[in-house]
């Protein structure tokens, strides 16, 4: 049997393991009942048809021997002894009988109906001694020798022997009735009761399989709804019948669904409300902060000829005016997200030329190593790239070690970006959590330059891609190292044999990204974005 007929066959048994499990236990304690019903019946049977026959052979025997063998001489010769015999055998009883008598002192002679059929040898040797055994006569015992019989198999057939002596003095007595006949009819009582068990073995599975069906029948409804309200269809319900514990199981269900529907409503509600709040917000402070960010570049231009006291407030305010813009719009770029609005503008972009872009735009080309071949084309969008590797880029430069070392290469059908830094690594109870928003890696220092949303808004931006972003430590120990992979054409279907690359990557600290003092303050396409650890 090959493997996938093994698993089809493995699957429809764990499908229908239940119904299976039923119709065994039916159809086991059906079988067990019967057998034991048959068993019992034959062996009843059995009894009482053998101690039919022979209470009936023996009793006749017994008078034969008392009417016939007893009226002999006590030396009677060959011929008496022959002729008593062929008598007693005449009954009705279909027996053959064998006496034993003495001519002489110690010269025994014998007779029997039918030579060829039993001899004195056919005797079984325990049967001779029981019948020659001579007891002593006693209150409870008033005759020294009594009939004895056995039950044998003789030249494969089953017979029953008797044999008893004449008190005082006489022949000895044998009888041989043929059981062939009762054989026969315990065999067909044997095969009516084996037809009946087996009769009885169906019944009892088609008895399980109608209330398997019964009782599966609600329980795959149960399953049924169980999954559908697995999948989101939270208005599910059950129609109750009856008052057995399916009917309250049915009930029960119904009640959780409603709860969970319920506060899966009034959370998506306050879920909406948080989302609306943090837009509107992000949205007012908009026009405020662009006055204030006008005011501040003007004071920023005149900061030279300030009053030497002043300054220092000067420079914290455009400071503090530019973090407060970067937030509001770090803030409006995860409700976009949050609200499932972001939306791709794909194009067909040379990957090297765009790291280039992002690196030079931002005044890292000497504190950069890129390794990326020139040609290497993929459709993504451009602007979304740029948010991700600023943030991955700026948060190696301020958070690990130069040199950090960018590599591009296609693997498959995905793109894979490699961002390594030679700073300390990352702790690793703060691996788990660097993609988190406003995680905070150090809790002594809870304020950062960055906004601390950089590292989830670069993960938001690879999953809208479709692809992903891993962070582990450098297998050597010497640094951290970010992993992005992108699908080289999201559109395209997803190559489920495309390879996997290289080192996953990891961070540190309290990390956010490029911060307003750093050089990605430059302005470019991914100004704002923040990368965090």
């Amino acid at each position: 049997m090959s493997g996938a007929v093994k698993r089809a066959v493995l699957a429809s048994l764990r499908w229908t393991s239940l119904r299976l499990r039923l119709v065994v236990v039916f159809a086991v304690v059906a079988l067990t009942a019967a057998v034991s019903a048959s068993g019992i019946a034959y062996w009843l049977n059995r009894e009482a048809v053998l101690t039919r026959t022979q209470d009936s052979a023996l009793g006749d025997f017994r008078q034969q021997m008392q009417n016939r063998a007893a009226s002999l001489p006590l030396h009677p010769s060959q011929s008496e002894l022959q002729i008593t015999v062929d008598q007693m055998s005449q009954g009705k009883a279909g027996f053959t009988v064998l006496l034993i008598g003495e001519r002489d002192e110690g010269k025994p002679i014998v007779a029997t109906s039918d030579p060829d059929d039993f001899t004195f040898d056919d005797v079984p040797r325990r049967l001779r001694e029981a019948v020659n055994d001579r007891q002593e006569t006693v209150a409870g015992n008033s005759s020294p020798y009594h009939l004895y019989w056995q039950r044998i198999q003789l030249r494969g057939k089953p017979y029953l022997v008797g044999g008893t002596r004449i008190v005082g003095g006489g022949p000895t007595g044998y009888v041989l009735k043929s059981l062939d006949q009762e054989r026969e009819d315990l065999n067909t009582l044997a095969w009516s009761l084996g037809i009946a068990t087996a009769l009885a073995l169906v019944g009892s599975a088609l008895l399980a399989q109608a209330a398997s069906t019964t009782v599966l029948k609600p329980v795959r409804r149960l399953g049924e709804a169980a999954r559908r309200l697995g999948e989101g269809k939270l208005d599910t319900r059950l129609r109750v019948s009856g008052t057995d514990e399916l009917a309250e199981l049915a009930r029960t269900f119904n009640k959780t669904a409603e709860s969970l529907e319920k506060k899966v409503a009034d959370m998506s509600a306050r879920e909406e409300s948080s989302r609306r709040f943090v837009a509107d917000m992000s949205h007012e402070l908009r026009t405020p902060l662009t006055a204030l960010t006008a005011v501040t570049e003007v004071l920023e231009d005149e900061i030279d000829n300030l009053d030497p006291m002043i300054a220092p407030a000067v420079n914290l305010v455009v400071s503090e005016t530019r973090r407060l813009g970067y937030l509001v719009e770090n803030l409006m770029e995860v409700t976009r997200f949050d609200a499932g609005t972001a939306r791709l503008v794909l194009d067909d972009v040379d990957v090297a030329d765009q790291v280039t872009a992002c690196i030079d735009a931002r005044a890292w080309l000497d504190a950069v190593d890129l390794d990326a071949e020139r040609g290497q084309m993929a459709r993504l969008d451009p602007r979304r790239l740029d948010v991700i590797l600023a943030n991955l880029i700026g948060n190696a430069l301020k958070h690990g070690g130069s040199p950090v070392r960018v590599s591009v290469r296609p693997v498959g059908g995905e793109l894979l970006i490699e961002v390594r830094d030679h700073g300390p690594g990352i702790p690793e109870d703060v691996l788990p959590h660097v993609f988190d928003r406003f995680y905070k890696a150090s809790a002594s220092r809870p304020r950062s330059e960055g906004s601390g949303l950089g590292l989830s808004i670069a993960m938001e931006n690879a999953h809208i891609h479709g692809g992903d972003i891993t962070a582990a430590n450098s297998p050597d120990g010497d640094g951290a190292v970010f992993l992005l992979r992108l699908p080289l054409d999201p559109s395209a279907p997803k190559d489920e044999t495309a390879g996997s690359a290289g080192p996953t990557g990891a961070d540190t600290g309290d990390l956010d990204g490029p911060g307003p003092d750093s050089p990605s303050d430059t302005e470019s396409p991914g100004r704002g974005e923040e990368g965090q650890r």
